[in-house]
Formats: C-alpha cells, structure tokens, sequence
C-alpha cells in the first residue's frame, strides 16, 4: 500500500493576494496529519493544489517521491468543503456512480455498499432519493462516497463542519479504523479540538504561511508546562486580574489558565483559593487552541470548541 505525500515550496497567488507561501509539508504513510488555522488561512486551498483542482504557482507535490499525475486522484478519496451530491439520485446510485468513476467497477462496489450504510446508520434509506435526507445524513453520505473505493490516501475538507457530536464521533471511530489500517489522512479544520483529538502530526498556517509543523507531542513540548487546568465553584471573572496569570481562557466546565512564571504557581493556586472553592488546579500541556492562538496573534476566524466554514 502506497501512501506518503508531500509538499515542497507550494506557493498559489491569486492577482497581490499571496494564498499559500512556499509551503513544505511531509503528510507521513499510516498516519492522521492536520492542516489547521483560522478561516481564509490557505487551508482549503493547499488541498485543492493536492487535488489539481488548481495548480500551484510554484513547488512541487509528490506522492511516492514522484510526481501526482491524472492516476493519483484514483488513489485518493477526496471530500471536499464544498459538499456536492446528485440530489435526485438514489444513495445505492450515488454510491455506485461515484465508485466508478475511481475505476472500480460495479460489481467491486456493490458488496461494500450495505455494509457502510449499517456503519453510517443510513441502511433504511438505500433506496431514498438523496434529497430526502437531512443535512447531517448526506454528509455521512459523501464520506462513504469517499472511501468506497479503498483509497490509499484520504483527504478531507472541514470534515466534521455540520455534523452533531455522535455523528462526529462516529467519524472519528471511522478515521481512527482506517489509520489502524494504514491508510494515509490528511484534513483541514479550523476547530482546534478535533485536530488536537486526532492528529498524529500537524501543520498550521496563518496568512498562507506555515507557522509551525511537527508531532502533536513535540509541538507541546516546546511550549513548557505552564497551562493549568483550573476548575472552580464559582465565578471566574476575577482571574485575569490575579498577579502571575498571563492569560485565560474560558472553557465551559474549566478554565485553561497560562501563568507568566511557572515556579510561582503555589502563590496563584492560594490568591485564587481565598476567593472561590478550587475543585482542580492540574498543571497541564498547553491546548492546541491556545499554541496556536499565541503563534497567530490573534483570534479572528478561529474556534476552540464550535465549528464553521473557511
């Protein structure tokens, strides 16, 4: 099974507007890899240089240390952000037609058609018109459409944008089977939580350009021990005031807080306890969100724990 993939120098402008800028990036065999940022970051559009969608202005994209050619795309399962199904077919025809047009033929698809649709909870509606179902169902709809033909790499788009929590864990159950596997996947998001819950390795890009790269653990690792998961019974809102607390960040059931000098978290843990009850203070890696967060500068676009388009 063939499977690595990767970038050198991809650069795509659009007239002044420079969208991905010399961009390297190595998406490992048997691996999950994230590309992530805010909204307008050049994620989407890296992907579709991958695609040949669009070519890129410059640089090269290899799969195999060789160059993709028209063969690459049916090794691929591709969905893209822009979700697309013909709506007045039904899913067993969906299935079928989009299968084939990765070279498979039918009587390769057909075997693997009811047993997907049990995996996606869509079984009942195989013979229903596309257009009967919900948003959400023929999202699961496409993502069977972009594995049926076994590719060896998978590249997703904004994949969770639009699906409810056990749909995207079921998702996740699935991307996490086919890694087991072997399989190569690469996907975009601007949602920090599901990358940091998924990726093995990953790429940020702010203004089209890489920010940082690496293994989910040794991206931490770079950025110390200073976050504490602090939660409390009470109101919070006196934190950003303390002394040795450079930043909060408001969770829904925690706080995440960056102090300014690690040695002094005893001082913080007593000023935060004379006012409020502390259930947990828990020195802990710093969130994804909140790396990412201090490496943009800003927060424009980007989401801890929603979901969105870019």
């Amino acid at each position: 099974m063939s499977g690595y993939l990767e970038l050198r120098g991809i650069t795509k402008k659009y007239g002044d507007k420079i969208a991905v800028s010399g961009l390297d990036l190595g998406v490992p065999k048997g691996r999950i890899s994230g590309i992530i940022g805010p909204n307008g970051a050049g994620k989407s559009t890296t992907i579709r240089m991958i695609m040949n969608i669009i070519a890129p202005d410059s640089g090269q994209i290899l799969f195999d240390n060789m160059p993709t050619t028209e063969a690459f795309k049916n090794s691929v399962g591709y969905l893209p952000e822009e979700r697309g199904l013909y709506k007045k077919m039904t899913l067993e025809e969906v299935i079928l037609y989009l299968g084939q047009l990765k070279d498979k033929s039918r009587k390769e698809i057909e075997p693997k058609i009811d047993p997907w649709l049990e995996r996606m909870n869509l079984a009942p509606y195989r013979k229903r018109k596309v257009e009967e179902l919900s948003k959400g169902m023929q999202q699961k709809l496409q993502f069977v459409t972009t594995l049926i033909h076994e590719p060896d790499i998978i590249i997703l788009d904004e994949l969770f944008s639009g699906l409810d929590p056990l749909n995207i864990e079921l998702i996740k159950g699935v991307l996490l089977e086919l890694r087991q596997s072997g399989r190569t996947i690469l996907f975009s998001t601007h949602v920090m939580e599901q990358a940091e819950k998924l990726c093995d390795s990953i790429c940020m890009i702010d203004g089209g350009k890489k920010v940082l790269d690496g293994t989910m653990s040794d991206i931490k690792g770079r950025y110390g021990t200073n976050s504490i998961h602090l939660e409390i019974a009470g109101d919070g809102s006196f934190l950003q005031a303390l002394p040795g607390i450079e930043k909060v960040t408001n969770y829904t059931n925690y706080f995440e807080i960056t102090l300014s000098d690690p040695s002094k978290s005893n001082d913080v843990l007593k000023a935060i306890a004379d006012k409020v009850t502390v259930i947990r203070f828990e020195r802990m890696e710093p969130s994804l969100y909140n790396i990412f967060i201090a490496l943009a500068g800003h927060t424009t676009g980007i989401a801890g724990k929603g979901g969105g388009h870019e």
